[in-house]
């Protein structure tokens, strides 16, 4: 595994940082709560970078990585970390789907000890942002128990149906143990996850398959602030710049009708407000975000919380 962590930084003050790129952190902030990127299988960390940078200047440190790693038998790419062993009907619910997260968070322990960061990190207000794959496995993992220290979870293109494929019966949705905020969010023009449907035993496009409004109301617990959030036109691929249609299974998704790079703007809008509003409990962020369920920017198709 691959971790690039992107932070608030000082300007270079001398050849060293100039010839090497590490920057020493702007201490004024500090100490920093920290969100990990979980990413959709076969989607290389570059593609978060935009979202990584957006979420440094809001003065969160983004953690990114590339994983090398089985993703089925006999395939090999890049992934979030699914634990096959974890998913089937009698063991799920008994560890993390993803075993990243563990190893990832031991990073950023050690990034706190040593290194441009040392002291400058909130190693107790963590937040998890997870794309397609990702999102799924962070909304299995994130039980406090397992992860006291995550604080927030914001998915997009997520949520926990259960394959057949695994031994589950058809329709199945996995309860995802999660009792901190919650944002799902999801595109009105997502080909893919509509094209999935089948292995869910349903059928793409029929009435009522909607897996992340389902997760949103029903898989989480009735105690967990849970927000949800439809982007008019946006396809499933919209966290990640650029769009690659031949990875990702990006090919299924029909040519977007509306402008993507404008809607990964409002994307990056959104998780920057909800992670400043639940990790940094910022006054200005939390009123944004109340503002959210009046729909009052017209690529918000739906917005709902409960």
């Amino acid at each position: 595994m691959h971790l690039t962590m992107r932070h608030p930084a000082l300007e270079a003050s001398n050849d060293i940082e100039r010839m090497s790129g590490m920057l020493a952190a702007d201490p004024a902030g500090a100490p920093y709560p920290v969100v990990i990127v979980l990413p959709g299988i076969n989607v290389a960390s570059v593609g978060y970078l935009d979202l990584a940078v957006a979420l440094a200047r809001a003065g969160i440190v983004a953690v990114t990585f590339d994983w090398v790693a089985e993703l089925f038998p006999g395939q090999v790419g890049l992934t979030p970390g699914v634990d096959l062993s974890a998913v089937g009907p009698d063991t799920y619910g008994s560890k993390p789907t993803t075993p990243a997260l563990a190893a990832v968070l031991d990073a950023v322990a050690q990034a706190q000890e040593a290194g441009p960061l040392a002291g400058l990190l909130d190693l107790g207000n963590i937040g998890l942002f997870g794309h397609s794959a990702g999102g799924t496995v962070a909304l299995q993992s994130a039980r406090p128990q397992w992860f006291p220290q995550v604080r927030a979870v914001a998915t997009y293109g997520s949520h926990t149906m259960a394959s057949q494929q695994l031994g589950h019966a058809p329709g199945t949705l996995l309860p995802a143990p999660v009792e901190v905020p919650v944002l799902l969010v999801g595109g009105t023009a997502d080909g893919i996850v509509a094209a999935s449907a089948i292995r869910y035993g349903e059928e793409a496009g029929a009435p009522g398959h909607d897996p992340i409004e389902r997760t949103w109301s029903e898989a989480l617990p009735e105690t967990t602030e849970a927000w949800l959030v439809e982007l008019a036109d946006a396809g499933h691929m919209l966290p990640a710049a650029p769009e690659d249609p031949t990875s990702a299974r990006g090919f299924l998704e029909a040519p977007p009708a509306a402008d993507q790079d404008h809607l990964r703007e409002v994307l990056f809008d959104l998780l920057v407000t909800f992670f400043a509003a639940t990790l940094g409990d910022d006054p200005s962020a939390l009123a944004a975000r109340d503002r959210w369920l009046g729909h009052h920017q017209p690529e918000i198709a739906d917005a709902r919380r409960r």
